[in-house]
């Protein structure tokens, strides 16, 4: 049996996404096992985070500096902002690197059954942002969930009234996808979005 403060430790890191109660017991054990090679940093690293975690007054990521690293790249476009519903979505779109512009988080999406409404999210933010001109392009990443469409319809409606392009992220077959194991939402969204063959 480990003592209180291990058990404690365990615990914390079983309620972490993606790590069960046997997954978070192997990683104490591995941690204990290579205490200055993997506790050590890791509790710096923490420390680090925990004392300096900021979230962006521009865009919403969470950073450690505020304006984000992003938000204060002058090599970035000002003109194209991509809007995502969460952190998450920010950090997977950026790795791809791929988009040259700027972001901005909503912290959620629009949802009746869970009570989101437009006031929960960061949307009068963006029309400010949007408002406040040197913008030309506004890119809606939302997830391609009836929640994500109806956030993203909101959205657009909301910022009809600016001279601004509103594109949207393109939705259907995954490539290496197989058709017979596809769900009928995303064959319908592929067969939509059809294009001439080139």
């Amino acid at each position: 049996m480990a003592s209180q403060e291990i058990e404690a430790l365990t615990g914390a890191l079983a309620r972490l996404p993606g790590l069960g109660p046997r997954s978070a017991r192997r990683a104490v054990l591995h941690l204990v096992k290579k205490r200055e090679g993997a506790l050590v940093p890791l509790l710096t690293a923490l420390q680090a985070v925990e004392e300096r975690l900021a979230t962006c007054s521009s865009c919403n990521n969470v950073d450690t500096t505020d304006p984000c690293a992003i938000c204060a790249d002058p090599r970035r476009d000002a003109r194209a902002l991509c809007v995502v519903e969460e952190v998450a979505d920010l950090w997977a779109l950026d790795r791809s690197r791929l988009f040259p512009g700027k972001y901005h988080v909503l912290g959620g999406r629009l949802s009746a059954l869970e009570g989101v409404r437009p006031e929960d999210l960061a949307i009068d933010q963006l029309v400010r942002r949007v408002e406040g001109g040197g913008v030309d392009e506004v890119v809606l990443a939302m997830n391609a969930t009836l929640e994500g469409q109806t956030t993203a319809h909101y959205i657009a409606e909301r910022l009809e009234r600016f001279p601004v392009r509103l594109t949207q992220l393109a939705h259907g077959l995954p490539v290496g996808g197989e058709l017979d194991y596809l769900d009928e939402g995303t064959l319908a969204q592929a067969l939509r979005a059809r294009r001439p063959v080139a």
